[in-house]
């Protein structure tokens, strides 16, 4: 498989002003996967100056449509479609996750598509809608919907063609031009969307992806001043520099900063199926989800079945290199690497702290498991139990497949628990008395609630949270309207005066 290593500017690909490139690196073996273009000031420069040609022109931005941005949103849905085979081997060869995984991003991309076009659509209809303003004439008032701008995008690695996915996508609809900055640890598939998307009929400069190291080209995007809103996925840490960049601007933005969700099994629950998505909502992506529910509170009247039905299906969890002959023909439950030298670090740190504090372990934790693996970046799945909610392992994100299991006795308590976090992006509730689990969902300060269920997200349904998990919606008309200006536009009925001087 061929990778690019150049940036995707004003419909072309071209060179980096100043020729850098940083190494890629293939998670499942450390090796070097490829070379990516590394853009910096000077392309972001570029890029942005790109953008705001192209919003300003006379077939896209101000003066585009919802009918003419729905053409190609169907279209690159078409495109996608057709190759979407090839662009999920190329996330679970540049992320390291499962082909299935990789196969649903692509599903749920398809399907953007899709939905956002009917959205642009549905955008028309609402145009110059007259509103009542209480004059009885007098005034005319009605609601122009305008592309917000120039977006400067910058997105995660768990989830490379998907989270670039749910920025591109509504900002197309809306009729907003983008520049995009994918993160340097999966960079390769967002180039290819760059493409995908000129092919589907974007005017050149609507969409330009340029890749680089954060200092050398998130900073600069960030701080542009061409820039009219910046749409963040990723962790506090980088979000709190983008907001400091923002608001010097002044200029509008939204962010999705992760968390550390609580998932609350209440005794009458079914075991079998809570055990099912317990396991989804730590596992799945070898744990590196913004929303895992990695903090579980099990009743404890139920807590020995719990616990004895989890790690006999957590020992059915294969591991390895996905791209592997093996894997690629396996059928039952598997998990890859996690993305990065750094990341495998910085998960295995949090869990080597863990077990020096004394949290008692009930799975995993142990490196000798995965030693046979090789070069790759795996850690197996790794359960601590009777955490202190003091501990820095039940309070802190690690994003990686460590899962902490405390009990509770009483409704109130697991609430209490459960809100006792800085983070608030989703929450689960598993339990057959449809009354507890919705008084659960009105209790527990999140933006997303499971009940029953874990993990699954919609294209029609609202993405984002509360506390520290960051403010904004991605997804469903909430996702469209964050970017999207509402503009007043006032008449004043012929002949009319106020007679105020």
């Amino acid at each position: 498989m061929a990778f690019k290593n150049q940036l995707f500017i004003d419909g072309k690909w071209v060179d980096p002003v100043l020729k850098g490139t940083f190494e890629n690196k293939n998670p499942s073996n450390d090796s070097v996967l490829c070379n990516v273009a590394n853009g910096t000031k000077e392309d972001i420069e570029i890029a942005v100056a790109a953008a705001r040609r192209c919003l300003e022109s006379e077939n896209w931005g101000y003066k585009s449509t919802g009918a003419q941005r729905a053409v190609i949103l169907r279209k690159l849905g078409e495109i996608i479609s057709s190759r979407q085979e090839e662009i999920a081997q190329l996330d679970s060869i540049d992320q390291g996750k499962p082909m299935r995984e990789a196969r649903a991003d692509l599903a749920d991309s398809i399907a953007a598509c899709s939905h956002f076009a009917d959205l642009a659509e549905k955008q028309d209809q609402h145009q110059n809608e007259v509103i009542d303003n209480g004059t009885e004439g007098a005034f005319i008032t009605t609601i122009v919907l305008e592309p917000i701008g120039v977006i400067g995008a910058i997105t995660p690695w768990n989830y490379p063609f998907l989270m670039s996915i749910w920025k591109v996508i509504p900002c197309i609809a809306a009729g907003c031009t983008m520049v995009l900055k994918p993160s340097e640890l999966a960079p390769l598939s967002s180039l290819l969307l760059g493409e995908l998307c000129f092919e589907a009929g974007l005017p050149a400069g609507a969409l330009n992806v340029v890749t680089g190291l954060g200092p050398d080209a998130g900073a600069p995007l960030s701080n542009h001043t061409g820039i009219d809103k910046l749409s963040f996925t990723g962790s506090q840490a980088t979000g709190s520099r983008i907001m400091a960049a923002a608001a010097a601007g002044p200029r509008a933005v939204s962010m999705e900063l992760g968390g550390k969700s609580p998932l609350i099994v209440f005794e009458d629950a079914d075991i079998n199926g809570a055990v099912d998505w317990i396991i989804t909502g730590i596992l799945w992506n070898s744990g590196q989800v913004c929303s895992a529910t990695s903090r579980v509170l099990v009743h404890s009247s139920i807590r020995e079945a719990l616990l004895a039905r989890l790690v006999d299906r957590v020992k059915e969890i294969k591991i390895g290199d996905q791209q592997s002959a093996e894997f690629l023909e396996h059928k039952g439950p598997s998990m890859g690497p996690v993305v990065s030298k750094p990341q495998f670090d910085k998960i295995w740190a949090a869990i080597d702290e863990a077990k020096a504090e004394g949290h008692k372990l009930l799975f995993g934790g142990d490196r000798a498991s995965v030693a046979h693996l090789g070069a790759g970046y795996y850690i197996p799945p790794t359960i601590f139990v009777d955490t202190p909610t003091t501990s820095k392992v039940w309070n802190e994100e690690i994003f990686g497949p460590v899962l902490c299991i405390r009990e509770f006795s009483t409704e109130e308590e697991a609430v209490c628990v459960a809100n006792d976090s800085e983070y608030g992006l989703a929450g689960a509730v598993f339990s057959a008395d449809a009354a507890r689990c919705d008084r659960i969902a009105r209790n527990l300060r999140v933006g997303i609630l499971w009940k029953n269920c874990c993990q699954p997200a919609f294209i029609q349904a609202p993405w984002g949270g509360v506390k520290r998990s960051g403010f904004g919606r991605e997804l469903g008309r909430w996702g469209m309207e964050e970017f999207t200006a509402v503009k007043q536009v006032t008449g004043c009925a012929s002949g009319y005066s106020w007679e105020l001087y």
